[in-house]
């Protein structure tokens, strides 16, 4: 099994994320199975059918958690210092292709943490791959679905 990179921070949420499934959404679970069992034939108990379906849905969850905390590799962030685009830092890319010049700050973080939405992206993906090793005003050129973009590195930090 192939060690997936992640933050302290990162690994602490999976952990917290399959607790709260263990030992508050299984268990909830449970006692909605039972009462929706309560009310008679289940053949024709919506309430029943709706519990069983969220059941193999937290079993599901759940493994997946533990597979991926199981295939973690913790990597500490502090203290690092670098010229080049690292696991852990933070990048701020210019796209050159528009004439706006829009300027974009990432954090590098493994596939398990990655949120576009917190501007977290993934050292696997694309944009990710072409990041790591570069430096200030590198400029790479990044193969997405819309097409092939360039950018140029304006910033490296460590926040």
């Amino acid at each position: 099994m192939e060690k997936m990179p992640i933050t302290k921070e990162g690994f602490e949420k999976l952990k917290k994320e399959l607790d709260n499934i263990k030992n508050v959404a299984i268990p909830e679970n449970i006692r909605d199975i039972e009462v929706a069992r309560s009310h008679g034939d289940l053949s024709e108990n919506a309430e029943y059918s709706a519990a069983k379906e969220r059941q193999s849905f937290l079993h599901g969850k759940s493994q997946e958690l533990e597979n991926n905390l199981a295939s973690c590799n913790i990597i500490n962030l502090t203290g690092i210092v670098s010229d080049k685009v690292v696991f852990g830092s933070y990048v701020t890319i210019a796209d050159i292709d528009s004439d706006s010049g829009e300027e974009i700050k990432y954090q590098l973080v493994g596939p398990f943490e990655s949120d576009i939405n917190l501007n977290k992206i993934s050292v696997t993906s694309p944009i990710g791959r072409a990041l790591i090793g570069k430096s200030i005003d590198s400029e790479i050129i990044v193969k997405t679905p819309g097409g092939t973009r360039k950018f140029q590195i304006t910033d490296i930090s460590f926040e």
